[in-house]
């Protein structure tokens, strides 16, 4: 496992925990935005495969999550939150001016993923989404029909076909294991609607992956969204039977997950990736 540093920024609602894990010579910067109930800790085995590949790792816990301030999964606003996203990053370049920036964001991080390169496009080199909450995603508007929100958590099994992801998601004392909330429920509409009016990100490169057995961010609504973002760079890989998490998935397909991403960013970033088994597409 990586080595890891915390930091703690001013978030627009409080005290943010920010997660590092140092490179001693990165040759550009990864920022991971996780989903939602989570938090960035969970994300330690993507942290290692982009340390190998030459990034340093920065993940931050959004309000309400993780080790970050504020009421449990309470997000009223996702414009907050990728001004959060936004204040990592300039921890990452402030530490390491110059290098390239690439966003990873998850499910929820990805809406918010999606958001910030609307918003701050011109900062970034790549964009990858996985499983992003993006297009057209009804669970919102079917739970906020309803009088009160189902006292129903998220199911450890529909995460990964590996029983150990659902086993170690379920015993996490960071993970929320509750109902979703009614005041994100109406930001996650709101901020649907947002990105889906506010264009695409023109020539920013995007790689998006996705399961074809996600019960959590069906592929058919999340495919309309993520091609209206896209624009016009975009790869893709489905990965046939996987479910939400491909990056916590069974193998082979992490393993492909990763060397997606990888041979994606060789593409993509400036310059050619360094000589060895770390930059290799794997």
């Amino acid at each position: 496992m990586p080595h890891v540093r915390e930091h703690t920024l001013d978030g627009t609602r409080g005290p943010i925990a920010v997660r590092e894990w140092p490179h001693p010579a990165p040759r550009y910067l990864a920022l991971v935005v996780h989903g939602y109930g989570e938090h960035a800790g969970r994300y330690d085995g993507l942290a290692a495969v982009l340390n190998a590949h030459g990034a340093a790792v920065y993940g931050p816990d959004h309000v309400g999550h993780g080790r970050s301030a504020g009421e449990r999964v309470v997000i009223e606003d996702f414009e907050d939150v990728v001004t959060d996203v936004h204040g990592a990053a300039d921890l990452a370049r402030s530490a390491h001016p110059g290098l390239p920036l690439v966003l990873v964001g998850h499910s929820m991080g990805g809406l918010i993923a999606a958001r910030y390169a609307q918003r701050h496009g011109a900062e970034l080199n790549a964009l990858v989404l996985s499983g992003p909450v993006i297009g057209a995603w009804e669970l919102p508007g079917r739970l906020l029909a309803l009088p009160e929100i189902p006292d129903v958590p998220v199911s450890p099994a529909a995460l990964s076909r590996d029983p150990a992801v659902g086993a170690a998601y379920a015993a996490d004392p960071l993970v929320w294991h509750g109902p979703m909330r009614r005041p994100t429920l109406e930001a996650f509409v709101r901020t649907l609607e947002t990105v889906e009016k506010s264009g695409d990100v023109g020539g920013l490169p995007l790689l998006w992956l996705h399961g074809d057995d996600d019960r959590l961010v069906p592929l058919p609504g999340s495919r309309t969204g993520v091609e209206r973002l896209s624009g016009g760079r975009l790869t893709r890989r489905i990965f046939a039977g996987a479910r939400h998490e491909v990056f916590h998935e069974t193998e082979p397909d992490r393993a492909a997950a990763f060397a997606e991403v990888r041979r994606f960013l060789d593409r993509t970033l400036p310059g050619r990736p360094p000589n060895g088994p770390c930059g290799t597409a794997g």
